[in-house]
């Protein structure tokens, strides 16, 4: 249902004209009932009106929500199908609403599960019900509102994932990971993922004013999934990377703040799943930083290394020659291997002390 709303909420985003027409009615303090669905089960509902199958327009729209009666557009808001109409559901069906309006409204779309827009002539709020699920599209300044502030939290989100990223980076070179610093890591993409969803939902319905909220929400975000992704690679037992990530966002807030359940998911159960185990990460994240080393799936460069030396550790103890012998590696690569390890090292030991 979440993907439903989110359809929903484009098709009704400012500057489109279906959120102008509604805005109209509401400037009007004007009220209306809008059915976003044709076919046998909606029909089922109507009672009376007339049909006149025109293209939307969002004047016409407000012109035809003066009159009593339900609006029937089809599901793309391309034409006005019907005017005029009563809905008449299942009245059996248990609706919270108390005006008229908007119960007729919630019990048509658990009824049929089509999109109903209600708009209030008293208070002006425009309230979309989509089968269970019912939503009040906000004004553009109270959204902005809100997005501003998820950025300011997510900026510091940020600011807290780079500095445990910049740590882990430190300990996997000293190879001296625990358990607590692999956890921690992902517990602070996992919230910076979740942060950055809530802005999603804000820039969608910002429509053509989220434009700047967008990019500063990209810019924060710029990485961090692939970060995430490559500590899972790291450091999951069974290598499945996609089923455990599906498993991290599907987790709920509290969920997400237990560690040692994390540290299970990665595949950690023995021993009570001490965070105090050490771990070796495979080294699949700090070679990718590496500048021009290819990192393209199946058989790259850089899954030959692990395959072939196991951990950061082995790949860093390697000779030149040991490099050299890996596949698709070369004595010019084994070189650009081991001079950007040192780099990398001396620049992740740069930002512990700056």
């Amino acid at each position: 249902m979440v993907d439903e709303l989110v359809k929903v909420l484009k098709m009704l985003a400012p500057g489109t004209s279906v959120r102008e027409g509604l805005e109209n009615i509401v400037r009007a303090k004007a009220g209306a009932l809008i059915v976003v669905a044709h076919g046998p089960e909606v029909e089922a509902v109507l009672d009376g009106g007339f049909a006149i199958n025109i293209d939307f327009n969002p004047h016409y729209l407000y012109e035809l929500a003066k009159m009593d009666g339900a609006i029937v557009v089809d599901d793309g808001f391309a034409h006005i199908l019907r005017v005029n109409t009563l809905l008449m559901p299942d009245a059996g069906i248990f609706s919270p609403e108390t005006g008229s309006r908007h119960r007729a409204a919630d019990r048509t779309a658990r009824q049929t599960g089509a999109l109903i827009v209600a708009i209030s002539e008293r208070r002006g709020l425009i309230t979309i019900y989509k089968g269970e699920t019912r939503y009040i599209l906000k004004d553009v300044p109270t959204i902005l509102t809100k997005a501003n502030q998820a950025l300011q939290t997510m900026e510091k989100y940020r600011s807290v994932l780079d500095q445990s990223l910049n740590s882990l980076s430190i300990l996997e070179f000293e190879d001296l990971v625990t358990l607590s610093d692999v956890v921690t890591a992902i517990q602070r993409a996992e919230m910076l993922n979740r942060v950055s969803s809530e802005i999603e939902r804000y820039v969608i319905e910002l429509g053509n004013e989220g434009r700047l909220v967008n990019m500063q929400m990209e810019e924060l975000n710029a990485g961090a999934a692939d970060e995430e992704n490559l500590i899972l690679r790291d450091y999951v037992q069974d290598e499945d990377v996609a089923s455990i990530r599906q498993a991290l966002q599907e987790r709920s807030s509290a969920d997400l703040l237990d560690t040692v359940g994390i540290g299970k998911a990665l595949g950690f159960v023995g021993m009570s799943t001490s965070l105090d185990l050490p771990v070796s990460p495979r080294g699949y994240r700090l070679l990718s930083k590496i500048p021009r080393l290819p990192f393209q799936l199946p058989g790259h460069v850089i899954d030959n290394l692990v395959k072939s030396f196991g951990t950061l550790q082995g790949i860093i103890e390697a000779s030149l020659d040991d490099l050299d012998k890996v596949e698709g590696v070369g004595e010019v690569r084994a070189h650009m291997i081991k001079d950007g390890l040192k780099r990398l090292r001396e620049e992740v030991f740069l930002g512990r002390r700056g």
